[in-house]
Formats: C-alpha cells, structure tokens, sequence
C-alpha cells in the first residue's frame, strides 16, 4: 500500500467513508457527508489503485530528445518533460498505467477474448439499440466533446490487422463476412521478448498521456509544424478558413477510423478559440514573437479545455448534487470560484483551494492513463443514429441524416453544405442516448471504417476489455471495494434486462463482462452513466490534474502571462460558443451549462 495519507485521522476519515458508501451509498447521504465520502474513497483510491506497468521489464523505451531550457515553460510536443526530473513519464509511445493490482490482471487466451461468451452475441442480444433512449438532461455536444478528449488522451495505435481476432458466428448472424474478424491491438513494442511467462500484458499510449490538447496541436513536432502557420502564433484553418482541416488527401483526417462531424465541430471551435487567444496575448504583449504566443496560447487553450471538462461537461454528465460540488472543488476548492477570482489560492489544500496552482503529487506512482480508464470511457450510446439538422434562426430542417451520413469523409461534405452555427445549433437541441443496455448506435454495429474494414464496435468494446487484461465485472468493483452482485437481480433494476444477461452468461454471474454490468447498473441522480465508471473518475479525474505540473506548481502568471491565466478565469464552453458563433445568442440564453438543452427557436 502506498505511504499517502496513513496516519490515524486519515485512516478514520477513510474507514468512515468506506463504512458509509457500503452501507447507505454516498449519493444518497446529504451533500457534506457524500462530499467527506468521496474525498475518503478517493484516499484510498490513491492508495490502492495506482499500479506503474513500468515495473515489468523493458526494452527499447522511447527517449526523450536532449533538455533544453525551454521545456521548463513549453509543453513539448510529445508529452516529454512534463516532469523534469522524469522526462520520460507520460510521453507518447509510454506504456498505460493499471488501476488494479498487476497481479490481478487476468490472462489473455483466444478463450478468454472469444467465448464465454461470444463478444458478437453480447452485442447482438444485450446492447443493440431496439429504440432510441434519450439523456434527456444533456445535448449531443456531450458525445462529440467526449471524442475530443479521447483523441487528446489515449490510444492504442493502429490495429494489427496481419493475425485478427477471429468471432465465430450463429448461423442466423446476418453479418455479410464468415467468420467476423476483429483486429489485435498493437502489440507493446516495449515489451522484453524474454520476460518470465505468465508476466502481464502491456501495452502503450501513442498519444501523450497528459492534457495538452494533443487532439488539437499533434503529438510529434512534425504535427505541431503542419498546423502553424509562422504568423502570430497561430493555426492554419483552410478552405476560406472555414475548417481546419488540409485539403491534402495524406493528411486528410476524415481518412482516420473514428472520424466524424461532431468531432469534426470540436475541432474547428478549439482551432479557432487558439487564434482568438493569439490575438489577445498580441494585443496585451505586442512585443511576442510568433512563437512565444504559440506556446503560451497552447497552454492557455489545454487549460481551458481541462477546465471545461472539469466544471461544465463532467457536471453535465453526473449532475448529483453532490458530485457537481466534488468537481468544481477539484477545480476552485471549497472556497468557490468568486474566491478564487477575487483572491487566488488562499490555501495550499486541494481542498480549499482546488487543484491548479497547487502542488505536484503524482501519489507515488508515475503518472500514466490507464487501462480500466480508457475501458470506462467507452461510452457508445451517446451517439445517435438519427441526426434531424436543422437552422439556427428558425428551427426549419435543412437535412434528415444517420450517423453514416456524417461520419468519415462524409462529415467533410456536410460541413461543406451547412453551416457551423446551424450544426452545433443541431448538436445542441437533440439529446444524445443513455449509456445503457440496448442503446447501442445500430450504425456502429454495422460501421465500415474508411480503410473499407467492417466492424461491429459493441462486439469490438466487449473484446477489448478482455483481451487488454480489464477484468470482469464483478471483479472489477471488488478491487475497487464495492460489493459484487451476488444474483443477476443486483446487477439492474429491470428485471428482464437480468434475465437477458443471465442467458447470455449461461447463469455465470462472474463471467459479465465489465461493459455489461456499467451499462445495466441503475444510476444515481443525475447520471448519464454508471456509479463503478464513476469510481475511476473520482482517481483519475484529479489525478490528471495533480501530476501535470501545468496545472499545478506551473500555473502561474510567469508561465502562462497574467492575461492567460485570466482568459482562463473568464471563459467557458458558452463563452467559447457566442465568440465564434455569435448567433447562437438565442439558442443559449437564460442557460447555465452549453452541455444542457438549448432553447428550441420559435418555442417560448
């Protein structure tokens, strides 16, 4: 166990929040002692939870290029440096940390990837969208922000398409191909081909893994190079400066699996909010050179996006009272946002005073994503099949698509034929789906990626989990200290819904996938998805923030300009909007969050 937060008070604190979350459920307490819950599990989440994979042998680790004392106030292009004293933590081309003791991460056989059971009859009979089931709380902006946030964090590289995972199928299966194939995820190219049998997959991240908005400005300098364009810090936007995008077909982005028009919105918006913040760091410092306000202008856009996503996307998502508190603590502290504005940090405590600008603590871990992070962060069912887009002055409909109309290099030719404002209006007035059973997009389970491969991505989430090592179900809660399901009746509160997955799992009940079980979980208030996904957010979430030096020991005016620590403060996803967009006044008037509904034009 680790040494953090070990003395007597803390273990009380910690065994109290255990006692309580076991018994009555920290969502069900009043907000301080729901809020004294979380910050206990989290203790002990960071005790128990935090696994460096780097501990397996290793060979042919990336290394970082030569220091240079700019490294100490630039984030680098590839992650490197972000903690000086261990440059190579969290670079791209790293392994993924664990959330789970390396010991317990299960094997992985072809029969434990393939069968027990099949990941195509999961997907067929337990997540295929029958009707549509909305999140009626929240707009179809929280779907395409949270693609964003993957392309910035993690992923695990091109499938290896040579040696596929091969599904067999039930002879009623209308898929066109005999047998399905799925591609292996790259193999870890830093794993020593003599480490001991039985020895732990690994794999790596070939994105950085901190936020930096690698999604925005590429991971290699190469990448950082493509989109500059020499000229006051700025980014390239082509086309009439209507997309960021090239027109060049080897760098054409639409090309990419996963690819599509909200996607494709994001980048655009946060394209845009890089030049505007350009603009007004020349105009405070007209003395900056180009690239002295690219740097600056790149750190201050990667904060506010974090910020976004602390304060405003996460609440939208999981707007229990309590967790909504728990978040914009993590950013302004207990003491508030007006506090924070007024005065700054006026504590060296998290607690108090939020996470930025405090202290760098990495937990005694070196700070890496994690597998068990990416796996809960498959979150599908947002994604709708059916997108009505329509005009922002007058709600008429411009065109009826599904989601392959707007997907890959299709997305290009709608943002080609209507505009940016009327495509974010549309975004913003249909709800997405619920991250739940049978609410998997039918489009996604017949997707065919740009590279012409066929993929069913329910069965594909399904297989992932397993064949990375992510362990089951019911597993997964009892290393995070929360009580199995004994019966198929404790895994939902829909009783047909457990006698599906019963008959899927052949009355096995620790064979439920851990995909499974999040999706058939009854939610707490004001969730959009499930209380065991929520567990990893209440490490990771903060833990992000804690070991980024960026946001933490770094987040000062001498790093990022007064102004740009002040741009921060400032804005917001609805600010961000109305700059870029500003007929969409209407639209987000009288709201408090741009992930909720948007006003509907002509309706009172």
């Amino acid at each position: 166990m680790s040494s953090y937060r070990t003395s007597l008070p803390w273990r009380i604190v910690i065994g109290i929040a255990d006692y309580l979350d076991a018994r009555i459920g920290w969502d069900k307490l009043p907000l301080p002692l729901g809020l004294g819950t979380l910050l206990g599990l989290r203790v002990r989440y960071r005790q128990e939870n935090l696994h460096d994979t780097n501990k397996i042998p290793a060979v042919n680790v990336p290394e970082p290029v030569p220091p240079k004392d700019s490294f100490k106030v630039n984030r680098t292009a590839d992650g490197s440096y972000n903690d000086l004293g261990q440059p190579r933590m969290g670079m791209a081309g790293t392994r993924f940390g664990r959330n789970i003791p390396l010991d317990k991460i299960p094997p992985v056989s072809p029969a434990d990837v393939l069968s027990e059971p099949n990941p195509r009859k999961v997907s067929r009979e337990l997540l295929t969208r029958d009707t549509f089931i909305s999140a009626d709380s929240v707009n179809s902006l929280v779907g395409a922000w949270l693609q964003f946030m993957v392309r910035d964090w993690f992923s695990h590289g091109t499938g290896v398409s040579d040696r596929p995972w091969t599904v067999p199928l039930m002879d009623d299966d209308p898929w066109p191909e005999r047998p399905m194939q799925i591609m292996r995820t790259m193999d870890d190219p830093t794993r020593d081909p003599h480490a001991p049998a039985g020895t732990p997959d690994t794999r790596v991240n070939v994105f950085s893994h901190w936020w930096d908005a690698s999604q925005i400005y590429g991971s290699t300098e190469d990448e950082q190079r493509a989109m500059r364009t020499g000229q006051l810090g700025k980014l390239h936007l082509w086309d009439d400066e209507r997309m960021p995008f090239p027109s060049d077909p080897a760098r054409d982005p639409s090309r990419v699996p996963g690819f599509w028009l909200g996607l494709a919105l994001m980048q655009s918006l946060f394209t845009r909010e890089h030049n505007a913040i350009c603009d007004h760091l020349h105009a405070a410092y007209p003395s900056w050179d180009d690239e002295e306000l690219f740097e600056r202008g790149r750190l201050i856009n990667a904060a506010l996006l974090a910020k976004i996503h602390t304060v405003e996307w996460t609440p939208a998502v999981i707007s229990h009272p309590t967790t909504v508190t728990a978040l914009h603590t993590n950013w302004w502290g207990l003491a508030g946002e007006r506090v924070h504005n007024l005065f700054g940090r006026i504590s060296k405590s998290e607690v108090i005073s939020g996470i930025p600008g405090g202290e760098t603590d990495h937990y005694g871990v070196p700070y890496a994503l994690t597998e068990e992070f990416a796996a809960v962060y498959r979150m599908h069912p947002l994604i709708r099949d059916d997108w009505e887009l329509r005009a922002a002055n007058d709600n008429t409909t411009l065109r009826n698509a599904s989601f392959r109309d707007i997907a890959g290099p299709e997305a290009l030719k709608v943002l080609g034929s209507i505009s940016t404002t009327d495509l974010l209006y549309s975004f913003g007035t249909l709800p997405p789906g619920l991250v739940t059973l049978h609410n998997f997009p039918k489009f996604l389970q017949e997707f065919e990626r740009p590279d012409g491969h066929l993929q069913d991505l329910a069965a594909t989430d399904i297989l992932r989990s397993r064949e990375l090592g992510v362990p089951r179900y019911n597993e997964f809660r009892r290393l995070l200290r929360m009580k199995p399901a004994e019966r198929f009746d404790d895994l939902t509160d829909n009783p047909q819904w457990a006698k599906q997955i019963m008959k899927v799992y052949e009355g096995d009940i620790e064979k439920v996938d851990l995909t499974v079980g999040m999706f058939a979980e009854k939610l707490p208030k004001g969730f959009a998805f499930s209380d065991t996904a929520f567990r990893i957010f209440i490490l990771m979430a903060s833990r992000r923030l804690n070991s980024d030096r960026f946001f933490t020991e770094y987040y000062t005016p001498e790093v990022y300009s007064k102004a740009g620590l002040k741009w921060i403060d400032d804005n917001s996803m609805m600010s961000v909007l109305l700059r870029h967009h500003p007929e969409l006044r209407t639209a987000l008037t009288g709201l408090k969050n741009a992930f909720a509904p948007w006003n509907v034009a002509g309706q009172d």
